[in-house]
């Protein structure tokens, strides 16, 4: 479950669901009718965020198809990756064992308006954790959070705009990286901002256009 990763397959473009749909039966389909939605990089912007970080205990929401996992366990992080669709958890786990790392990639599949892997963790990573179907984000993020060790950073990044060759959603609007910050509401006692602001992405597009886009980034550690 989400709009994850650095980029699309060439030739996929999104489709617009009814938001009422059953957000399972809705992300399975997502990825069951194709043999690879995503681009299977990490996300360039987390890659920056997690230079120089000591490797530990990592939760990735909406691992897709695990390109994030991936690139985390091959720094050495412990990584659960966790995503609604059984054929994203099944790919996640493919890619981890293609890449060696399965040793290191727990994948499981989570309802995650029902339930959160307890943890704890390190780093919790959030990419693109967005749903044009029912998800309580605000409440799993804030859930997530609470399994973060003390010293623990939560890193959410969201879509900012759309790139040209692309349609937003209807009556959608894109957060700032404050909004984004305020929707979170953390507790100011116990977790930190340590980045909130904008942070650039290259994209190419299913005919192989490129563009730079400007998506929202916030970080938070936890001090306790």
């Amino acid at each position: 479950m989400t709009t994850h990763d650095a980029g699309h397959t060439s030739g996929h473009r999104h489709h617009h669901p009814d938001a009422s749909q059953d957000p399972a039966t809705f992300w399975e389909a997502h990825y069951a009718d194709r043999e690879q939605v995503w681009s299977g990089r990490v996300n360039g912007i987390l890659e920056g965020v997690l230079a120089g970080l000591a490797p530990g205990r990592a939760l990735d929401l909406g691992c897709g198809e695990g390109g994030d996992a991936v690139h985390l366990a091959r720094l050495g992080w412990s990584v659960t990756a966790v995503d609604i669709s059984a054929t994203a958890v099944e790919r996640t786990r493919a890619a981890a064992e293609a890449a060696g790392v399965g040793d290191r990639v727990l994948v499981e599949r989570h309802d995650l308006a029902a339930s959160v892997p307890a943890g704890p963790f390190d780093l919790v990573s959030a990419q693109y954790l967005q749903s044009p179907v029912s998800l309580p984000r605000s409440s799993v993020l804030q859930r997530a959070a609470e399994s973060l060790v003390v010293g623990g950073l939560l890193v959410v990044v969201d879509h900012g705009e759309v790139p040209p060759w692309g349609q937003p959603p209807e009556g959608h609007v894109f957060a700032s990286p404050e909004e984004l910050l305020a929707d979170l509401g953390p507790d100011p006692a116990r977790f930190v901002p340590e980045v909130v602001g904008a942070a650039a992405r290259e994209v190419v597009g299913p005919d192989g256009e490129r563009a730079t886009l400007s998506d929202a980034l916030v970080v938070l550690r936890r001090v306790g």
